[in-house]
């Protein structure tokens, strides 16, 4: 892979190679772009197989979140960090050294906590950075606010293709019964919804069943499952070749990140089939509402305002692509880049 060539291909700003001794650290900062405010992104720790494979992650989360905070109608651009470290060997000093790094940015990329770090080690972070969000979790944490905004976006969805508001009755597929899957599950719950869920945990899948009566199925029967929506709440690129030929759902609106294992291939087979997909960056986008609504001071009417614009969002996207024989996915991107460009221009306007 041609590094120089990859990073302007995907249309970065900036990539920071983070390297230290004592305590021994590899990190990479991606900047996505900074058109719509500072980059906001969290870092995630995690032993890839090697560089490259930790570069491919940043780049495409990175870029990801930019098109996140422009579809949510927030003023920040998108960035993404990954520490190259098994998580058994992660501690203190290993923090305050990737904190130091990110405060010497001054503020151009602000991040917080993702897969493998704690709040406490997002405090860490913080002893040496003023640019990190989700310190103090004065709001709860982001799993409720992710889940209000899913089941908004889904709800959407089902009106879109179902051309039905009332839940009632609706056959859901939930997979993952995390945070953002049980809080989405209580909604769904109650407002009459058929809960089938599956999860690799069966603590979890039991306590949703006891709770909201749902039916728990094996982890590799919930693609077949006979209902209306597919809600994927777990892993990213479980939408591919070898999953959607078994898809029986119309709408598929879940938590997940990145859940087109290709984009443009499999966005194209739902397409072809005829299902509704909510993309993940809209959808999910309630978390990162959530974090920067604690950075600017937290406010609950205003956050909750801006997490009931995915709904609205999400019919301009349907409706974009319906009307130009897009998948949802690029009418998506249609939105963000158009949201971003307005950005550019007034900021050229702003500085003759």
């Amino acid at each position: 892979m041609n590094l120089f060539e990859t990073v302007t291909e995907m249309g970065h700003e900036q990539v920071l190679f983070c390297h230290g001794k004592d305590p021994d650290i590899k990190a990479i900062i991606a900047i996505h772009d900074t058109s719509l405010g500072p980059a906001m992104g969290a870092t995630r720790l995690l032993p890839y197989a090697n560089e490259e494979a930790a570069l491919k992650d940043a780049l495409r989360l990175s870029r990801g979140m930019t098109y996140k905070a422009a579809c949510a109608g927030i003023p920040v651009g998108g960035g993404k960090a990954v520490i190259i470290a098994n998580p058994e060997n992660k501690n203190a000093d290993l923090f305050r050294a990737y904190g130091r790094f990110i405060e010497r940015l001054n503020g151009r990329f602000i991040t917080g906590q993702d897969v493998n770090l704690t709040p406490d080690d997002v405090r860490t972070i913080s002893q040496e950075t003023r640019y990190v969000v989700g310190v103090e979790e004065r709001s709860g944490g982001p799993a409720p606010v992710t889940a209000w905004g899913v089941f908004l976006g889904l709800k959407a969805a089902v009106e879109f293709r179902l051309q039905t508001s009332d839940l009632k009755g609706l056959k859901v597929a939930v997979q993952g019964l995390g945070n953002v899957g049980q809080n989405l599950c209580r909604h769904l719950h109650e407002h009459g919804a058929k809960l089938f869920v599956t999860d690799i945990s069966k603590e979890k899948t039991e306590e949703v069943k006891r709770l909201f009566g749902a039916t728990v199925v094996e982890p590799e029967e919930i693609y077949s499952q006979d209902v209306d929506v597919l809600s994927p709440c777990a892993l990213g690129g479980i939408l591919n070749s070898e999953t959607i030929p078994h898809i029986k759902a119309s709408v598929i609106a879940g938590a997940a990140n990145n859940q087109l294992g290709v984009e443009l291939l499999h966005g194209q087979m739902l397409t072809a089939k005829e299902i509704l997909y909510a993309p993940d960056y809209v959808i999910n986008g309630g978390g990162l509402i959530n974090v920067y609504n604690e950075m600017i001071g937290y406010d609950e009417e205003r956050a909750f305002q801006q997490v009931r614009n995915i709904y609205d969002t999400l019919l301009e996207i349907f409706d974009r692509a319906q009307k130009q024989d897009i998948t949802t996915n690029d009418a998506s991107k249609q939105l963000a880049e158009d949201r971003i460009r307005k950005a550019r221009h007034l900021k050229t306007l702003a500085v003759v």
